[in-house]
């Protein structure tokens, strides 16, 4: 019989496919297998530890954040339970966890280690000298005799029960530290931050992150020199890293501030901001490797990159970049770090580990409640703040990883250290409740050491535009007394105002985040004077769905524009072509020897009418939209 494929046409398809006759022909290598990432030259291993990490991140933390759990928690008990330490160990007993557990640590350590670097950008980026002056007592005072005390007496502990002088004096400094991050996120949920008992949380905790620095310096001399030295040794290895640091320093600092802002300013005019976020990582990078060369840690560089910009009109725009880079590279810090944290050891010595635990918060406690008296502080904060400073923090566990990589500290003693922070800062929120109860009702005021000079980020108003609208705005807040954030995203018009003495930033208030930066949250008032109409749409949208009660007033275009920004919320819309008629025939009325106050109160009823039928209109639009859904889910029923 003869061939009939063999008069098939035969048609050539993408990939060396053939078709002829119904027939489908498969050539032995097909075109996906030479694509870049085909399937056969990937090495799926390598992506196990990366996924399991986002899935954390993407899948865990919000069931955690929903429980009302911090999101920090949910990371540590992430590592752990997944981490080689807790499943991992049984992966060989049971093959299919190999594809649920962490394979290798060091698949994400080293992403992870910029966690800290970003965190230390962020509060130099939040520091400046007026705000270390008005709260230096409580800062250097209640904060730096806080560190001191505690980290010498947990330092005689531990020398008292055989550690070597090195290993006493990094652990009581590790130690003596607490959370930053679940302390203030904590004070943040149940709005304390600005209470008496926030303000001084928030002083002690800045002093501890200050302290961060020196421990640096400290853990880097000792590992210079041997980490059983004697003390003679050791302090000349400490005032030998001291001088060398200082240069290093000095030379960053010189460095930063001749090239740092005129290069944000540079990368500003280009409007693009895509390139505005690869200059910032880049400088928080960049100061890191520069540090790091200079034989700092890459978290000090990145630290002294964040003060030196605090000061500068890119500020909060900054921060909006850097937060969402910052908040998962820090979880996946806390991820290596529950890794770290042997599962079996605390099932194991149970008793012994909660003693530790228990011990830490009594002694820290106990002597931050001393310390807050002797600085004048009421029982009532005292009994709030002791116990949320009594467990470790993140900082407890960079110093101690650095520690033991110096041999300063060895394994057994590093993974117990490990442990007892971690069950800690797990406590943070419950002792937080318990020191609530025992403080009773908050009612203090706070001193004057107590608020924070950002002025201009409490109780103000935020004004988005600085053209001539908004510049006039800001005039009148400022003739009436009235504190303001300004923002703008022409960088030449924020330059020159910051150089008058404004309160102008760079940003785009359209960026998810950047108003949250400016105050949002503790602002009276949101003035939009901007041209851009989808942006105002935008913003309003956005504001208005997070602050009900908020006063917004906008510019609009015309009298539609102005109809719809009342729809969609708006305290106040002032339409440009309208508000323009009004002063014009206020003009002409008293220019023909009208009186001028009968003019000026007809002024104001007309402009009173304009804003009556906006808003009736914008209700009558919402009610006719109202009206069409109901009927036509009727006719579909």
């Amino acid at each position: 019989m003869r061939d009939r494929s063999a008069d098939c046409p035969k048609i050539r398809l993408p990939g060396r496919l053939s078709h002829g006759c119904g027939m489908l022909r498969l050539s032995i290598n097909p075109f996906w297998n030479e694509l870049p990432l085909a399937a056969a030259d990937i090495n799926f291993e390598t992506f196990v530890d990366p996924l399991l990490v986002l899935g954390t991140a993407g899948i865990v933390v919000p069931i955690v954040r929903h429980l009302g759990i911090s999101p920090v928690l949910g990371y540590l008990a992430a590592g752990a339970i997944i981490g080689p330490l807790g499943l991992g160990s049984l992966k060989y007993e049971w093959p299919l966890l190999q594809w649920l557990t962490i394979r290798d640590s060091q698949n994400v350590a080293v992403i992870a280690d910029f966690g800290v670097v970003f965190l230390l950008f962020l509060i130099g980026l939040e520091l400046s000298l007026e705000r270390l002056s008005t709260m230096r007592r409580l800062v250097f005072g209640l904060g730096g005799l806080q560190v001191v005390v505690t980290s010498t007496v947990l330092a005689a502990i531990m020398l008292a029960i055989g550690a070597t002088p090195a290993a006493s004096v990094v652990l009581g400094l590790c130690f003596a530290l607490s959370s930053t991050a679940i302390v203030l996120e904590v004070l943040s949920q149940q709005r304390r931050l600005s209470t008496t008992a926030g303000r001084a949380s928030f002083s002690v905790l800045l002093a501890q992150d200050l302290a961060v620095i020196p421990l640096f310096l400290i853990i880097a001399s000792l590992d210079r020199s041997d980490g059983g030295a004697a003390s003679g040794a050791v302090l000349t290895g400490i005032a030998t890293a001291l001088l060398h640091t200082s240069i290093a320093l000095l030379v960053i600092v010189a460095a930063g501030r001749y090239l740092l802002r005129p290069l944000l300013r540079l990368v500003a005019t280009t409007g693009a901001p895509e390139l505005f976020m690869a200059a910032t990582l880049l400088v928080v990078v960049g100061s890191g490797v520069a540090a790091a060369m200079a034989g700092l840690s890459m978290a000090l560089g990145s630290f002294v990159a964040g003060l030196m910009l605090a000061e500068t009109e890119f500020r909060k725009h900054i921060e909006a970049i850097i937060e969402p880079f910052k908040a998962l590279l820090l979880g996946m810090f806390f991820f290596t770090i529950g890794m770290r944290i042997d599962v079996r050891a605390v099932l194991a010595n149970p008793l012994e580990m909660g003693l530790a635990v228990v011990f830490l918060i009594a002694l820290k406690g106990v002597i931050a409640f001393q310390l807050m008296r002797l600085f004048k502080l009421s029982r009532v904060v005292a009994f709030e703040v002791s116990p949320i400073l009594g467990p470790g923090g993140e900082f407890a566990f960079v110093g101690i990883g650095l520690a033991n990589a110096a041999h300063i500290v060895d394994d057994s003693v590093a993974g117990f250290a490990f442990v007892v922070t971690a069950l800690g800062m797990a406590l943070i929120p419950s002792l937080h409740t318990l020191g609530r109860k025992a403080a009773g009702q908050e009612t203090d005021q706070p001193a004057a050491d107590l608020i924070l000079p950002d002025l201009d980020e409490a109780d103000h108003t935020i004004v988005v535009g600085y053209g001539r609208v908004g510049r006039l705005v800001v005039d009148m807040l400022e003739r009436h007394g009235q504190t303001y954030v300004a923002t703008d995203s022409d960088v030449s018009t924020v330059t020159g105002e910051r150089r008058r003495g404004r309160s102008v930033y760079f940003g785009d208030a359209t960026e998810p985040g950047y108003l949250d930066r400016c105050g949002l949250d503790n602002a009276k008032a949101l003035v939009l004077t901007i041209h851009d109409q989808k942006a105002i749409n935008s913003i309003v949208e956005s504001v208005r769905e997070k602050l009900p009660e908020l006063t917004i007033v906008a510019r609009a275009r015309d009298a539609e524009h102005a109809r719809h920004l009342y729809s969609i919320g708006v305290t106040d819309a002032v339409p440009e072509t309208i508000e323009a008629s009004l002063q014009l025939s206020e003009a002409v009325l008293v220019g023909i020897g009208v009186a001028t106050g009968p003019v000026i109160a007809s002024i104001h009823e007309r402009r009173d009418e304009f804003r009556h039928e906006f808003q009736e209109a914008a209700q009558n639009a919402g009610r006719d939209v109202s009206r069409s859904i109901r009927q036509s889910m009727r006719r579909e029923a």
